[in-house]
């Protein structure tokens, strides 16, 4: 098995700048390692530091020591190192990111905003433009919305816009971060299908669900944020 994520020693506090500088410790000495085609499940209470645990990996936030080493073609490239361009280049071809919440341009079309990360990568428009349409199909949306800015839609329309864009590139290593939270039963089946597909391929995923049904037909583990 190839490791995709190997996580050691990692820290995060957050100082509460508001509140007379009080400091509030997330994660504690926090590791993980995520192999080739595994989906690891983070459970734990609201506020244990799932989602902080997520957005470390994706370097939205800094940590306060430790490693975070995610496999880039043949070498492990260590997040709390690496420059900024470096970052932003892992992203575009190999760390691909679904949060709970749709955030765009505004007045940009859906269709254009689930295949502009396949367009980044310099993919032909026709082949981009046919992959969002399918994705945007097998997710319920309706046609009659592609060529409208999503920021009209309803939290379920954009969520699903949001799952068709974090799917559109085949990245090697795949953060959800509470992707089916506002969706219905007959769309969470065709997330749990997306990612059943990503894991086949060989994805590594590490995600949070709110949902019973989806973490257990996705989770290979189910890892408990305040035994790690």
């Amino acid at each position: 098995m190839t490791t995709m994520i190997r996580v050691s020693g990692l820290q995060k506090s957050f100082t509460l700048h508001n509140q007379g500088g009080a400091s509030f410790e997330v994660l504690n000495g926090a590791q993980l390692e995520v192999q080739q085609g595994e989906c690891v499940v983070l459970h734990g209470q609201s506020g244990a530091g799932k989602s902080t645990f997520l957005k470390a990996l994706y370097a939205n936030y800094s940590v306060d020591g430790g490693e975070i080493l995610l496999r880039d073609g043949d070498e492990m490239l260590d997040l709390t190192q690496a420059l900024p361009r470096r970052i932003i280049n892992l992203r575009q071809h190999c760390l691909g990111y679904v949060s709970q919440f749709l955030r765009v341009i505004p007045r940009v079309s859906t269709l254009d905003v689930v295949m502009q990360p396949l367009l980044d990568l310099g993919v032909d428009k026709a082949i981009c433009e046919a992959k969002a349409k399918d994705l945007l199909s097998k997710l319920n949306v309706p046609e009659r919305l592609w060529h409208l800015a999503p920021s009209t839609f309803s939290g379920g329309e954009q969520q699903r816009v949001n799952i068709a864009r974090g799917f559109i590139v085949d990245y090697p290593i795949m953060l959800l971060d509470e992707p089916t939270a506002s969706l219905d039963a007959t769309n969470r089946k065709v997330v749990v299908e997306l990612i059943n597909n990503a894991k086949a391929r060989g994805a590594a995923i590490v995600g949070i669900f709110h949902d019973e049904d989806v973490r257990e037909a996705v989770a290979d583990r189910l890892v408990d944020i305040r035994a790690i």
